[in-house]
């Protein structure tokens, strides 16, 4: 697809914020362009900045057996952070740096245009919903525009936190639920419509 492979460019070159000047790879994102499942962390750390690819570390070691639990792969997910260069020391991300690296997320959402958004830990979950905070919507089903976004954990505080780590594994067992009940309510609509096609 050389939309995306344009996309891909322009994230490498990117020198919009400091964090272009300071990095050893951008880190764009990976897995299925036809994704029905879009995971968005919130920045690179150490080891994905030395391969250029989301998730690397241990945090996605822990992702990748929470995606087995419910019988996904990095390969049917599309996977990628809300900043894609890594802040130093893995620091916060600040508000220029997010607003300097939303426009790659919005473009990525449109190529890609999931079934469902699910947002590990708080910042993705704040640049997408600014007035939602993870404590009160973690684990519900909320809405993007029109695309249903599942907030959970970062698998980082799980591996910080034994209660957490309980918590997201459980929250994940909610994704091929909801991708049911999504695919279900899809197929409820194609039938109105043929129905409605019929006067």
């Amino acid at each position: 697809m050389i939309e995306y492979q344009n996309l891909v460019q322009k994230i490498s070159n990117c020198t919009k914020c400091t964090l272009g000047h300071k990095r050893t790879n951008a880190v764009p994102g990976e897995g299925s362009l036809a994704a029905d499942v879009f995971l968005i962390g919130e920045a690179p750390g150490y080891y994905e900045d030395q391969a250029g690819k989301p998730f690397v570390g241990r945090a996605g070691q822990l992702l990748d057996k929470l995606l087995q639990s419910i019988d996904f792969s990095r390969k049917d997910v599309y996977i990628t952070n809300l900043l894609k260069c890594r802040p130093p020391n893995n620091r916060d991300p600040l508000p220029n740096e997010i607003k300097s690296c939303g426009d790659y997320l919005s473009e990525q959402l449109e190529m890609i245009s999931p079934k469902l958004i699910v947002t590990l830990g708080r910042y993705s979950l704040t640049r997408l919903l600014p007035s939602n905070s993870l404590s009160n919507s973690r684990g519900k089903l909320m809405k993007y525009k029109d695309i249903p976004l599942f907030p959970v954990y970062h698998p980082a505080a799980g591996l910080r936190n034994g209660n957490i780590m309980g918590i997201l594994k459980n929250d994940f067992t909610k994704i091929p639920e909801i991708m049911r009940s999504l695919d279900g309510r899809r197929d409820e609509n194609k039938q109105q419509d043929s129905q409605l096609n019929l006067f």
